[in-house]
C-alpha cells in the first residue's frame, strides 16, 4: 500500500511543479487543486509541465476563499477523485503548492507502512486550542459566517454583531464533538471513505458550510466520530506568527529543516532556490532529525517573542515601540551618580578603578556631553553636542548602552544638568541610582559669593532635585534608588560608599579601606543657617544642627583590600 496526494496549488505554480514531480517519481499519485482565479493561460502552462505523468491529475477547479467552505470542498472533491482512480493506496496526505518535501517520500511510505491504520491529524478540542484570534472560539460553531472575512470584512462584522446582539446560537450536529488543528493532514483511506460516504453527509455539509474557517474545523472534528487510531499531529511543519499568518521558509532555514522530524514544510517562499535544490535531489543523503517537535516549536515561540517584544533596550525604526510595551528599556545595568562629584574630588576616576565601570562625566550636562576621558564621540557614532543629545535623550542613553553590552556604564547627574532624562532613569530597571540630595549646596559654598546672590540659584537647585526625587519615589519607578541627605552622608561617607561599591562590583567579601579626598566642606552648617535666615529652606541637606559633623576618613585613589 502507498500514499496518494491532494495538493492545493494557487500560486508559484512552477515550485508546485517541481514538488508534483518528485511526488509522481516517487511513484505516489497525485491529485492537484488550481484556484479558478489562477488565469487559464498560466493553468494550461502547469498542466503541460505535468502532462507526461502518468500518476498526475487534476481536480475540477472552484473559487477558493481563506476561511471559507471552498477550500474544504476543493480538498474533498479532490480526495473523492484520487480514491477513486487509485485502489492501492491507504493513506492519503493533503499540501499546498508552497509545500516542500523534507525528507524523501519512500521515508514518509514507509511510515505509514508502519502505522497503517493511524490518521495523523492536529485535532483539538476548542477549549484547549490556544491560537485562536479575535474571540471566535465556540462562536465560530454557533454562528454562521457566511461572508468571506477577507473580502467583506465590513459585512462579516456586522453580521457577528447582529447575531451576538439577538443570541443567535447555531446547533452542532448529534455526535459531533467540534475540533480544531493545521489544514494539513494525513489520513487514512478508512476513515476518508467513512467521512465521505456517510448519509448524514448533507447535514454535515450544511452545517460546516457556515463554520468559520472550516479548513481547520471540518475534517478535524470528523476524524473523532470516524476515525479509530488519531495521533493529534500534522506530518507537515506549518508555523503561525502572533497574528495567525503562516511562518515563511527562506534559504537560511535550511539546517532547521533538514533536522525537522516532519515529512513536509509549509510555507516555502518562491525564490528559496537553495532549499529546492537540496530537498528535491532525490540522491541526497538525508541527516537524521536531530532536532524534536518540541525544540522547534521551542525555536518559534522564541521568534513569536522577539518579534512581539524585541530585544531589551533596542528600538529600531521598523519597531518603535510605545510607552509601557517595550521589552526593558535599556539593555544592560548602568549607574547613576548624583551630586557625589559635588562631595569628593576626583570622584569619577576613583569610582571607575574600585569597581571596574566605565565612568562617565556629566552626560546631561548643559553645555556638552562628558563622555570618558573627554571624548568628542563615543560608541554608537555618539558626538558631543548637547543639542544633537538633547533632541531625544532616551535614544541617546539607548543607545550608549546597546553599543557598550559587556562593559558597565555609570555617568554624573545633577540638579545643573539636563532633566529630560529623569523619567526615563525612574523606569529603567537597569538603572542603579545613588543620590545625596542637597549636594548643590557645596558648590554654592566653595562659590564665596554673598548669600542674596547665591539664594534664588540655590531654591532653584533645590527645587529641580526635588522633582527628581519625585520621579524616583513614584509609583511606576523601577529603577534601584539609594537616597542619603548631605548631611547624613557625610556623618558616616563610609557605610553608604561601602554599599554602593559592594552593589556594582558584587564583591561583598571586600571592604573599602579609603575614599577620594572629600572637597572642602568648612563653614557648610553656617551657610545653610544663612539661606534659612534670607528665606530660603535646604531641606535636602539634611538637618545639620548648629554645628556639622563631617567623619573622618582615610583617603585612598584606587584599592580595595580584602577584609
Amino acid at each position: 500500500m502507498s500514499v496518494g496526494f491532494v495538493m492545493l496549488a494557487h500560486e508559484a505554480l512552477h515550485r508546485a511543479a517541481q514538488v508534483a514531480r518528485v511526488i509522481s517519481d516517487a511513484g505516489c499519485p497525485v491529485v492537484i487543486h488550481v484556484d479558478r482565479r489562477v488565469p487559464v493561460r498560466r493553468y494550461e502552462a502547469f498542466v503541460q509541465s505535468v502532462g507526461d505523468r502518468d500518476n498526475v491529475a487534476f481536480a475540477s477547479r472552484q473559487v477558493c476563499d481563506w476561511g471559507t467552505w471552498s477550500l474544504v470542498s476543493a480538498s474533498r472533491n479532490a480526495t473523492e477523485q484520487l480514491l477513486a482512480t487509485a485502489p492501492n493506496i491507504g493513506h492519503v496526505a493533503l499540501i499546498s503548492g508552497a509545500c516542500l518535501p523534507i525528507k524523501q517520500i519512500d521515508q514518509l511510505t514507509d511510515f505509514l507502512a508502519r502505522h497503517p491504520k493511524t490518521d495523523f491529524i492536529e485535532s483539538v478540542t476548542i477549549g484547549d486550542v490556544p491560537w485562536t484570534k479575535g474571540g471566535l472560539s465556540e462562536e465560530r460553531f454557533t454562528l454562521s459566517f457566511p461572508f468571506a472575512w477577507k473580502r467583506h470584512q465590513r459585512l462579516f462584522d456586522a453580521w457577528v454583531e447582529l447575531q451576538r446582539l439577538v443570541g443567535r446560537k447555531r446547533r452542532i450536529p448529534p455526535g459531533i464533538e467540534p475540533h480544531m488543528g493545521s489544514q494539513w493532514w494525513c489520513l487514512t483511506r478508512a476513515t476518508l471513505e467513512r467521512i465521505l460516504s456517510d448519509p448524514d453527509r448533507p447535514v454535515l455539509d450544511r452545517y460546516f458550510r457556515r463554520v468559520w474557517i472550516p479548513d481547520e474545523s471540518y475534517f478535524q472534528s470528523l476524524v473523532r466520530y470516524y476515525g479509530t487510531t488519531v495521533e493529534s499531529r500534522s506530518l507537515t511543519l506549518s508555523k503561525f506568527d502572533f497574528q495567525g499568518k503562516p511562518h515563511v521558509f527562506y534559504d537560511d532555514h535550511l539546517l532547521l529543516l533538514r533536522q525537522s522530524p516532519a515529512y513536509f514544510a509549509r510555507k516555502i517562499w518562491p525564490g528559496a532556490n537553495r532549499l529546492y535544490r537540496a530537498f528535491l535531489e532525490m540522491g541526497r543523503p538525508d541527516l537524521p532529525p536531530r532536532e524534536t517537535a518540541g525544540q522547534i516549536d521551542r525555536t518559534f515561540a522564541q521568534a513569536v517573542t522577539r518579534r512581539t517584544r524585541g530585544r531589551p533596550g533596542l528600538v529600531m525604526a521598523s519597531r518603535f515601540p510605545g510607552e509601557g510595551y517595550e521589552n526593558g528599556l535599556t539593555a544592560a545595568p548602568y549607574a547613576v551618580f548624583h551630586g557625589f562629584d559635588d562631595i569628593f574630588k576626583d570622584f569619577a576616576a576613583w569610582i571607575g578603578q574600585t569597581t571596574g565601570s566605565r565612568v562617565h562625566g556629566h552626560l546631561f550636562g548643559k553645555g556638552r556631553v562628558e563622555f570618558f576621558g573627554g571624548q568628542t564621540g563615543f560608541a554608537g557614532a555618539l558626538c558631543d553636542k548637547a543639542a544633537v543629545r538633547d533632541h531625544d535623550p532616551e535614544a541617546f542613553l539607548r543607545n550608549l548602552v546597546w553599543n557598550t553590552r559587556g562593559e558597565h556604564q555609570s555617568f554624573l547627574f545633577s540638579p545643573r544638568d539636563a532633566q529630560g532624562i529623569g523619567s526615563f532613569l525612574a523606569r529603567d530597571r537597569n538603572a542603579t541610582i545613588s543620590v545625596v540630595s542637597g549636594a548643590w549646596a557645596l558648590p554654592l559654598l566653595r562659590s564665596g559669593l554673598p548669600i542674596p546672590e547665591v539664594r534664588g540659584a540655590a531654591a532653584r537647585l533645590q527645587k529641580i532635585e526635588a522633582a527628581f526625587l519625585a520621579r524616583l519615589h513614584e509609583r511606576r519607578s523601577r529603577a534601584r534608588t539609594r537616597v542619603w541627605s548631605l548631611a547624613e552622608f557625610l556623618e558616616r561617607p563610609m557605610d553608604p560608599m561601602q554599599e554602593i561599591v559592594d552593589s556594582l562590583s558584587g564583591a561583598e567579601h571586600h571592604m573599602l579601606t579609603g575614599l577620594p579626598a572629600l572637597q572642602p566642606v568648612e563653614g557648610l552648617a553656617d551657610f545653610l543657617q544663612a539661606l534659612r535666615n534670607a528665606g530660603m529652606n535646604p531641606h535636602l541637606a539634611g538637618e545639620t544642627g548648629s554645628r556639622l559633623q563631617v567623619a573622618q576618613v582615610p583617603v585612598t585613589s584606587d584599592r580595595l583590600e580584602a577584609g
